[in-house]
């Protein structure tokens, strides 16, 4: 059955129905409701919800949960997902599965508190100190928003590792029908956590900490295969460009819903337009821009920033089309004919 939910409140709903049993977090603007939701309903339904002292106890209180071997969740919005970096450094390098839920504001600094899409360089490069990566999520949905949540709860287990969940204000604040799709986590051997249990098997150290060089090598490099199997495995991608279109629009999150109006606008004149929507930010579908249809001439990325995934759009074509760039930031948002204004112009400037 679908219900009207805020963005933040579904993700909750989602997290608690996917097995989350301990969530750890600190209020930020727009992703208040999060913590206030949980520390509602995590009690009521057999878990544990503590506010920390910080968003850096926070992490570190993840950190511990995820140890003993439980499914464990905490939330923020940009400064505070700046300040939980260390910990996520932590995370990757002790091999922890945790979900972090960015519900990203406009920046730098402290910036303001509306929607903005200028993280994701933090969320896909890391703050955190070392080699490491964590698959990123941005849905353009509450329904995909709550999908999302299951699927990275699974593939943190799977690949013992921090996943992100990253949707601007605009997501998080908006109100739309859902229906939390329900289903058993997949099964996983924990045998690894630091559960408490004794005389069964030897002791168990969770620990980043390696002072042995070789060994540590080791360990990334054994990290670093798991990476190239989630790139194989976990990538996804929303492509709807079709032969015919003569321009690629590419846009993640919530904005690529204006994107997919400004398409409808450019088609309504003759414009033959399509969308490639990153549904992992890391994995990026790389793969997917050496095989558009020969029709495309023209790339135009869109982007609530000064343009940070136009990078991995540029590695992506690896220097096949011209690649255009369109942005708001400071928390503006872009209009549909903002869009189709600046692709016409392309289209028919040949740029």
């Amino acid at each position: 059955m679908k219900m009207l939910m805020k963005g933040n409140e579904a993700i909750c709903e989602a997290a608690i129905a996917a097995g989350c049993t301990a969530f750890f977090g600190y209020p930020i603007t727009p992703q208040n409701e999060i913590p206030e939701y949980m520390s509602f309903h995590m009690t009521d339904r057999g878990g544990v919800f503590v506010q920390a002292e910080s968003e850096i106890g926070a992490i570190n209180m993840c950190y511990g949960a995820a140890a003993a071997g439980v499914r464990v969740m905490t939330s923020s919005s940009s400064p505070g997902i700046a300040l939980k970096q260390e910990g996520i450094s932590y995370l990757a390098g002790a091999q922890l599965p945790c979900v972090i839920v960015n519900i990203s504001r406009s920046g730098p600094g402290l910036g303001g508190i509306l929607p903005a899409q200028g993280d994701y360089f933090q969320c896909t490069r890391g703050g955190g100190n070392g080699d490491y990566y964590m698959p990123v999520y941005a849905p353009f949905s509450v329904q995909e928003a709550t999908d999302l949540i299951f699927k990275a709860f699974d593939v943190a287990d799977v690949y013992r590792t921090p996943v992100m969940v990253v949707a601007d204000g605009m997501l998080g604040q908006m109100m739309e029908p859902v229906e939390i799709n329900a289903r058993p986590p997949v099964k996983t051997d924990k045998s690894w956590a630091t559960n408490g249990e004794s005389g069964t098997r030897p002791r168990n150290v969770v620990n980043s900490l390696n002072l042995n060089a070789e060994a540590l090598e080791a360990m990334n490099h054994a990290r670093f295969e798991l990476y190239k199997e989630i790139e194989q495995k976990e990538m996804m991608v929303d492509n709807r460009v079709q032969d015919g279109d003569e321009i690629a629009i590419v846009a993640y999150g919530a904005p690529s819903r204006i994107v997919i109006n400004a398409i409808d606008e450019l088609k309504a004149e003759g414009i033959n337009a399509g969308l490639i929507r990153p549904i992992t930010l890391w994995p990026f579908p790389y793969d997917v821009f050496q095989n558009l249809p020969k029709s495309v001439k023209h790339i135009l990325v869109c982007e609530l920033s000064m343009g940070q995934m136009i990078d991995d759009v540029k590695i992506g074509v690896a220097g096949k089309y011209p690649v255009n760039f369109y942005g708001r930031c400071g928390g503006v948002i872009f209009e549909p004919s903002e869009i189709a204004d600046a692709a016409r112009k392309i289209v028919k400037g040949g740029c």
